[in-house]
Formats: C-alpha cells, sequence, structure tokens
C-alpha cells in the first residue's frame, strides 16, 4: 500500500505534520523560529476552535472481517480500524492493493511498502473510523502473535542499524553502467557501421543495458533510493518508461500486488499466467476436473523454453503496458514510452532505418526477455502457491519465496533479487543491505521452524522447469480420472 507525500487541500493535516517537525526541532535542541511559529500557531488555532474529542467506536476482528468487499473496506494498522472503501481509487499503489487486504490487519504491510509512515499518518486520519476492542488481539486469532512480535522486533533493530539508509553511490555505479553501455552501442554502430557482426554485439551491449535498467527502475519503484519519493518516481520513469519503453504506472500497479499477496492464487498478478501455464498444486487439479485444455499443459515445461521465455519481454509485456496506457489513459506514461521510440530512432535511426531500427528494438528485448524471466520467476514460481490463508506477513513471504546463493556475478546479474526473501520482507530496504541482514532473518526462520531456501542460481532457474512439469503432471492426472460428463 502506497501514499504519496503531499496532502491534498487538507490544512489540519497540514498543521499536524508541522507541530510534530517543530516539536522535533525541539527535542533536537535546535528550535527555529519556524518550529516556534507553527507551534503557536496551532495552539492558538487550538484555542479558538478547539471541540471536545469523540471516543473511537471499538470493534471486534469478527466485525471486522465482514467488511472485506470493494465496496465496503476495512483494514487495521496498529489497532486502529480504517475505512479506506473511497480512498481505494485514489490509493497511488492501486486500488487493488487496499482491496487485498480488506477485512484484515495491515500493520505489517503498511509498514513494508511506506518507507516514511508518519508522512502517510496524515492521510489515515480522516479515514480512522475506531480501534479493536481492548480484549481483542493485535493480529487475527490464527496468526502466531510470538512471529509478529519477534519480526516487528526485528525491524527495530534492522532500522536502529541504519538498514534501510542508502549509499546512493552503489546506485549511481549502476546508473553510470547503464548509460555508458547506451552510449558504447551507438559509437560502435557510428565508427564501425552496420554489418551483422556490429549488430549483434550492440545487441548484447543493449540487453546488459536493459536489464539493468529494470532492476535499478525496480529499486526507484520502493522508494529505496532518495528520501523524498518524487526522486524516486521521477527517476523510475526516466528509466523504466525513457530508457525500456514500459509503462510505469502498469509496472508498480502489477507489481505492489505481487509484494502484499505473494503466489497468493487471484491476487498475485505474477502467477496468473494462464491460458499458457498453469502453476501451483491446486489449479492444475481444478483444470484437469473440469476438463480445461487450452493446450496440453503437460507439455508446458517445453513451452516455457521455447516461447515464454524467449517472448515474455518482447511480446507479453509489452502488450500488457501498452493496453493498460491506452485503456486507463496513462497520457504521461505514454508520453515518457514514446520518448523511448524517438530516441531509437534519431540515434540507430540513420544507421539502420525505421524498419531496422524496430528489429533491433525487438531483437534487444528477445535476448533481454529469459534473462529477466529466469530472474524473476526462479524465487516464486517453485515455491508455496495457495488460495488466500490469511498468514501473518513473515510467514507468507518465506515460505513463497526463496533465495540464490550469493556471489559478486549472482549480484549483479540479478540485481540482488538473489535476496528475494530479504526483499520481500523489506521492500525499502537498499538491496545492497540485503546480504547483511540475511542471518537475522535465517536466525527468525529457525526459532519458528519456517524453512529459509537458499540454493546455487542454476539449481533456481531450473526448478522453475521442474516446477512447471510437476504442475502439468498433476493437470494430466486429474484430466485423465474425471471422465467427460
Amino acid at each position: 500500500m502506497m501514499f504519496e507525500e503531499k496532502p491534498e487541500g487538507n490544512g489540519s493535516l497540514v498543521d499536524k505534520n508541522q507541530l510534530y517537525l517543530g516539536a522535533r526541532h525541539q527535542a533536537n535542541g535546535k528550535p527555529g523560529a519556524s518550529g516556534k511559529a507553527r507551534l503557536s500557531a496551532r495552539q492558538e488555532a487550538n484555542d479558538k476552535c478547539d471541540l471536545p474529542r469523540k471516543s473511537l467506536n471499538r470493534y471486534t476482528w469478527e466485525e471486522i472481517q465482514r467488511h472485506n468487499q470493494e465496496t465496503d473496506q476495512w483494514l487495521v494498522i496498529n489497532r486502529k480500524v480504517y475505512d479506506v472503501t473511497g480512498w481505494a481509487d485514489r490509493h497511488p499503489g492501486g486500488r487493488k492493493v487496499l482491496n487485498h487486504y480488506a477485512g484484515e490487519d495491515a500493520t505489517d504491510v503498511f509498514r513494508a511498502m511506506h518507507p516514511d509512515p508518519d508522512i502517510v499518518q496524515l492521510y489515515l486520519k480522516p479515514l480512522l473510523i475506531g480501534e479493536l476492542a481492548p480484549e481483542e488481539p493485535n493480529q487475527e486469532r490464527n496468526k502466531n502473535s510470538q512471529l509478529v512480535e519477534d519480526f516487528q522486533e526485528l525491524r527495530r533493530t534492522l532500522e536502529t542499524m541504519n538498514m534501510f539508509k542508502a549509499n546512493r553511490g552503489f546506485f549511481f555505479l549502476h546508473l553510470a553502467q547503464i548509460l555508458i553501455l547506451e552510449a558504447l552501442a551507438w559509437v560502435v554502430v557510428w565508427h564501425f557501421g552496420s554489418g551483422w557482426l556490429v549488430t549483434i554485439f550492440i545487441s548484447c551491449l543493449l540487453t546488459v543495458a536493459q536489464a539493468q535498467s529494470i532492476f535499478l527502475q525496480h529499486d526507484m519503484g520502493h522508494i529505496s533510493i532518495f528520501k523524498k519519493s518524487k526522486w524516486n518516481h521521477l527517476m523510475q520513469k526516466f528509466l523504466m518508461s525513457h530508457l525500456k519503453g514500459l509503462s510505469t504506472k502498469w509496472w508498480n500497479n502489477r507489481h505492489f500486488q505481487h509484494h502484499v499477496k505473494t503466489n497468493i492464487d487471484t491476487k498475485d498478478p505474477d502467477i496468473d499466467v494462464g491460458p499458457l501455464f498453469i502453476v501451483g498444486d491446486l489449479t492444475p487439479v481444478e483444470h484437469g476436473k473440469n476438463k480445461i485444455k487450452f493446450i496440453d499443459y503437460e507439455k508446458q515445461h517445453l513451452y516455457f523454453y521455447m516461447v515464454g521465455a524467449p517472448l515474455l519481454m518482447p511480446v507479453y509485456l509489452n502488450l500488457e503496458s501498452m493496453k493498460e496506457m491506452y485503456h486507463r489513459r496513462y497520457w504521461e506514461d505514454i508520453a515518457w514510452v514514446s520518448s523511448f521510440y524517438i530516441r531509437y530512432f534519431i540515434t540507430f535511426g540513420p544507421f539502420y532505418g525505421i524498419f531496422g531500427t524496430m528489429v533491433l528494438i525487438y531483437l534487444t528485448k528477445l535476448l533481454e526477455s529469459p534473462w529477466f524471466g529466469y530472474v524473476s520467476q526462479m524465487s516464486h514460481i517453485p515455491m508455496k502457491i495457495s488460495r488466500e490463508e490469511n498468514q501473518d506477513w513473515f510467514s507468507t513471504q518465506v515460505l513463497a519465496t526463496c533465495n540464490a546463493e550469493q556471489s559478486f556475478f549472482n549480484d549483479w546479474f540479478t540485481g540482488h533479487l538473489n535476496f528475494q526473501i530479504e526483499h520481500h520482507l523489506f521492500p525499502t530496504m537498499p538491496r545492497h543491505n540485503y546480504h547483511k541482514v540475511a542471518p537475522l532473518v535465517k536466525s527468525l526462520c529457525a526459532k519458528h521452524g519456517l524453512p529459509y531456501v537458499n540454493k546455487p542460481m542454476l539449481k533456481a532457474f531450473g526448478d522453475i522447469v521442474r516446477a512447471l512439469k510437476k504442475s502439468g503432471a498433476l493437470w494430466k492426472e486429474a484430466y485423465c480420472m474425471h471422465p467427460e460428463i
């Protein structure tokens, strides 16, 4: 769940924030005049129009869980109950993210997705309708309260260790790498011409730049680099839309759903891979019993080699991005994506012409596609895929995610997504800190009897295909055992 930094048209909320800032400066021993002025202005306003505060309504979990529909959405954060129904369509992270947590405790996911919860509190205040009754636990009764407390203590420890503070020099080097590769590709074709060998060589250079761009925009999308979200958003648009030609809003709406309900069927769009594939243990059996056969799913692991991985980027993701931009009228994204194609035609058009430049773009995305496909799927497809079980945040992420072993090459090749467990638990954490917190996460898993899966990267790649083959076999068995009615 993501909220913007600046509240719109709510003076009282701004005053509240300014009061907080002024008080904080005083606590630090540096009370500026502006802080005092804001404080006195707020006090004066309170003297003039202070009204007696009404006590908050109190609710049980049974009452809250009834408000889990798209037209009636309540959720709980730190024991406070919020009605987010009217806010859902304006939610910067997408309305579906809120709907996925309607009727549930969202304390940990809220903290995970927002780097500065104090700012977001400005938006939450008008949505507050009550609090949990005193006799109610902090989260639903089916959740492991001790595990929840231990995870929250772990997060506080990591915050104290400054694990959420970014080393901007690290990310600057990654950006420099991308820009140098893009420039080098043009210099090579300008100096050596546009022959086949040169074209293949520059396609490889551009492929590396494209793959590293999607990893770096991923960091920006999680607001893990700059303190101000606007700079993260701007750089994400530059990397995702200008350098890669994909819609930033489309990516964020899809990606945030994946994060908040990882590997949950019907809620995580990354496992909605039909009709070409079926994944997990439940959907294949249901498809088999109901005689659903778009293709021969028993051979879907072979389709992944031949069609899925090569066409993921140049066909599926590109078409999805364009369709979303058109239907949702993302005019800003359309402008940014148009600049991607304009840049290619200006830089490579004189050497290849319009058709040749389009071929170069497609060839680059074709080469990038297996890279991104394997890296993005190795941590989730082989893991637990289930229907909604409303587990605690820590268990949900650990059971649905695995790591690949660390090495300098693995870190670079995957954009540090070989640490998917740590990334999913702490999405706003800068990726250069994942390896530092991994031992603490592993220790917490051991304490509560949860698996911490870490495997060689090549095995992780192979497990994608093995998982698809297993799902295909489950479909085949169910298909053959249940004759048509």
